[in-house]
């Protein structure tokens, strides 16, 4: 496994580097997040392929990482803008991604996490008012 190798293929990634998704996932690799769960390279690319649709500009920035031999924690920083939502406006999701590798180093496992209420929901206009209120009854 070539974590270097990962981390630059996600902190690069493109609509048009979709094509090399088989040099980093499985066949049938895994993949998780708060809004997917699927399984094989069709159905993850379909996502990314999503993701430059909805979005604009989006990136990856690694900001640490755990490595042992067949498994990694990613923290990241994920910006974009939205599309069809407010398009100037820059927005920022801090997460983390387990990764587990097979035997040739290529992605088997992905899953996502990352606290969609506070780092998404809460800064929409009339959903991101209740959670806000919600949090301060509750806290």
């Amino acid at each position: 496994m070539d974590i270097d190798r990962i981390e630059a293929y996600f902190a690069t990634l493109t609509a048009e580097s979709l094509d090399r998704i088989g040099d980093i996932y499985t066949a049938d690799a895994y993949f998780k997040d708060p809004f997917n769960e699927v399984r094989g390279l069709a159905s993850i690319c379909a996502i990314y392929a999503h993701m430059f649709d909805a979005l604009i500009d989006p990136r990856f920035a690694v900001v640490n990482r755990i490595v042992s031999a067949d498994q990694a924690m990613l923290e990241w920083d994920f910006t974009f803008r939205i599309r069809r939502f407010r398009p100037h406006q820059p927005w920022n999701i801090h997460g983390t991604t387990h990764l587990r590798f097979d035997g040739d180093g290529r992605i088997a496992f992905h899953r996502d996490y990352w606290d969609t209420g506070e780092e998404l929901y809460a800064r929409l206009p009339v959903i991101g008012a209740v959670i806000r209120f919600l949090r301060k009854r509750m806290g």
